[in-house]
Parts: C-alpha cells; structure tokens; sequence
C-alpha cells in the first residue's frame, strides 16, 4: 500500500475488513451458541483444536462459555479456554476467569500453573496447533467462600490424555445454562488467516445423562459495534470451523448442523 492508499483509507468510513476494530475493547468476536436442553446441568466439555494458528503477535482467546443459575436466579458465567498470548512462554496460555452478574469479576481458588503476565485467570500453559483439547467446566467438591459453589476447569490434552486442573471459580449458582464457545480476536482484520474446529458439545447431568449438540447458531459482531466482516463460521465433516480474514459465507444467526 502506497502513501496515498494509506491517507485514503485512514479517512475511509471503516467496513471492516482492514485495520484493528474499533470495538470498545479492541477485538472482534463471533460465537456459536447453543439451544440446549435444560438441565440442570454439572458439567459442559467441548474439543478445541487451533487448525491454523496465529503468527502476529496479537492476543486471540477462543473458549467455552456457560452461565451460572440456582433455579433461574443468574449468578454470573464463566468463559474456558485457550490464547495465543505473546507475553507468555511460546505465546500460548490457558484462561478460565469469568463475571458475576453485577460485572465484577469472579474470584477463584488459586492456580497450580504459573503465569507469567501474574494474571489469576490467565496462566501458562504450552498447547500445540493442530491437537485437540478438551476445556471441561464441572462442578467441584470443594464449595467456595460465602458458601458460592466452586466451578472446576480443566483442560485435556487428548492426545496425550494429560489433564490440567486450571482452578476453581466461585459463583452463585449450582447449575449450567447457556452453553457456547467463541472466538475473541484482537488482531487486525487483515491479519493472516487463523482457523479452529470446535467439536464433541457436551452437558452432564448430576445422574450422568449427557446431552449433545449437533446445532449451533451463528453470531457475529455487527459492524457497528466494531466487529470484522472477515470472519466466518462453517462446518466440516468433524465439526463447527471459525475462521479469521476470510470470506463470510454463512450469514449471521445462520443454524449450522453437523454434516451426516
């Protein structure tokens, strides 16, 4: 891009498709969510693999998210999962922090894994592209303080089959609801393209009945609020696929089925 095209674009209404977002926080997000039974529910897991990892040096964080509920009264929610994270050794990391329904941010047990950022909801944690992980969410023996229930999180590396207990979140809740998974993405809309599959959507019951997803629904950050029109959703013959700095060819709120 050349002197002019820069002058130009930098006094171009903004569409998206170039330059960091202006969201208030900086990132733009997209989700997939799920209509799910309901429970009450004890646990959630879902398998993560990073297909085309990043390359800037940009935070991305893709998790799962699940809300906290004592018979319809929220207690906030939580969100699991992995980061691309260049503050951290081999710029990946494992986070599992979350708000109540105040905003504030929930307190928790204190984490095994170092960190290196000294974040208590962020901590190292060496994940490897093209590998699946299984972020799990259940509900622990150990009861937090102001008798809050502790929420575990757990990382699983399935291919070596390694568990990581990351920590205990304390809410005001004993069930799970609103189940999803998203990708929050701090880079550029031009940024290289990134891609990662989620798969294998559970809920557990207290009895241990499961309950699986093979709908999700799409959503995307508007335009307005900052969102890149880069980003797209889509299935693949082993699950749900978000991709960065490419076509869209699922349009929003989109219901995408696992392929038969």
């Amino acid at each position: 891009m050349g002197f002019l095209d820069r002058v130009r674009s930098a006094f171009a209404p903004w569409d998206g498709t170039t330059g960091r977002p202006p969201s208030g926080n900086g990132a733009s997000s997209f989700h997939l969510g799920w209509s799910a039974p309901a429970g009450p529910w004890v646990s959630a897991e879902v398998t993560l693999e990073v297909l085309e990892p990043p390359t800037v040096n940009k935070l991305y964080f893709w998790a799962m998210q699940v809300s906290f509920t004592d018979q319809g009264r929220q207690g906030g929610a939580g969100h699991i999962g992995l980061q691309w994270h260049f503050d951290h050794p081999g710029k990946t990391a494992v986070n599992w922090g979350g708000y109540g329904p105040d905003g504030r941010e929930l307190a928790g047990s204190r984490s095994a894994l170092p960190s290196t950022v000294g974040n208590v909801n962020t901590r190292d944690y060496r994940w490897h592209a093209a590998r699946p992980y299984r972020l799990r969410v259940s509900r622990s023996d150990e009861a937090g303080p102001d008798g809050k229930q502790g929420w575990r999180g757990e990382v699983v590396d399935l291919s070596t089959g390694a568990a990581t207990h990351i920590r205990d979140l304390w809410a005001q809740g004993t069930a799970l609801a609103d189940p999803m998974v998203w990708s929050e993405v701090f880079a550029d809309c031009d940024e290289p393209s990134t891609t990662v599959r989620w798969s294998d959507f559970h809920l557990v019951d207290a009895v241990g009945a499961v309950a699986s997803a093979d709908r999700l629904s799409v959503n995307y950050q508007t335009l307005s609020d900052g969102g890149c029109t880069t980003t797209s959703s889509s299935v693949d013959e082993r699950g749900w696929v978000q991709a960065t700095n490419t076509e869209r060819t699922t349009r929003q709120g989109t219901v995408l089925a696992l392929r038969a």
